[in-house]
C-alpha cells in the first residue's frame, strides 16, 4: 500500500504527465489525490521541491517495473536482456504512457531549475549504473551499455511520437545489443 507521499508524487505524475508542466500544482495533485487543499504543501514546501520529489519516484517506480516485468534485476542471458528492454520500451510507451510524459516534461523543467537538474541526473547515473551491471552479466562492456541506454531512450521518445507505434522494438533492439557483443569480441 502506498503511503500518503507516494500517493502525492503519485498524482504529481499523473498530473504532470497529462496537463505537462503548466498542469502541475499543488491544488492540482489535491484534487486528483482526492486529499484536503495544502495537503501536497505539507509534503513538498516548493514546486521545486515537488518536481525533485517527481524525479526520485519515477525512478522508484522504474526499478519496480523491471523487476515485475522482467521477474529479476539481472539478465542471465542476452536473450533476457534484450526480451526485457522490448519489453520495457513497449510497457513505457503504451501501459505506462502517462509516466513516460511526465518524465520528458521534468527533463524540460530541468532545464531552469538547478535543484531539479541535480535530482534527474543522479536518478538517470543511478538507473545506468544498474543497467550498466545487467549489461555486463551478459558481457556488454561498461562503454556500449551507455550506447544502449541512450538508444533505449531515444526508442522511448521515438515511440511516443507515434512514428513507431505498434511496432515491436525487439529487432532493433537484438541487433544493437549483438552488434555491441560482437564488437566486443573483437577488441
Amino acid at each position: 500500500m502506498a503511503t500518503k507521499r507516494e500517493q502525492v508524487l503519485d498524482a504529481a505524475i499523473e498530473v504532470l504527465g497529462t496537463g505537462g508542466s503548466r498542469a502541475l500544482t499543488h491544488r492540482a495533485v489535491d484534487r486528483l489525490a482526492d486529499l484536503p487543499p495544502g495537503s501536497t504543501s505539507n509534503y513538498f514546501r516548493t514546486r521545486e521541491a515537488l518536481l525533485c520529489g517527481v524525479a526520485e519516484r519515477l525512478e522508484q517506480r522504474d526499478h519496480a517495473d523491471w523487476e515485475r516485468l522482467n521477474r529479476a534485476l539481472g539478465p542471465a542471458t542476452v536473450d533476457h536482456l534484450i526480451d526485457g528492454l522490448a519489453l520495457f520500451v513497449t510497457h513505457a510507451t503504451t501501459t505506462d504512457r502517462v509516466r513516460t510524459q511526465a518524465r520528458l516534461a521534468l527533463f524540460g523543467e530541468s532545464q531552469t531549475m538547478p535543484a531539479l537538474a541535480r535530482s534527474v541526473d543522479r536518478g538517470h547515473q543511478r538507473l545506468r549504473a544498474w543497467a550498466v551491471d545487467m549489461a555486463a552479466s551478459v558481457g556488454v562492456t561498461t562503454a556500449d551499455t551507455g550506447i544502449l541506454v541512450d538508444y533505449l531512450d531515444g526508442a522511448v521518445v521515438h515511440r511516443l511520437t507515434g512514428a513507431e507505434a505498434g511496432k515491436d522494438p525487439r529487432e532493433a533492439l537484438a541487433r544493437l545489443t549483438r552488434a555491441l557483443l560482437d564488437r566486443t569480441v573483437r577488441s
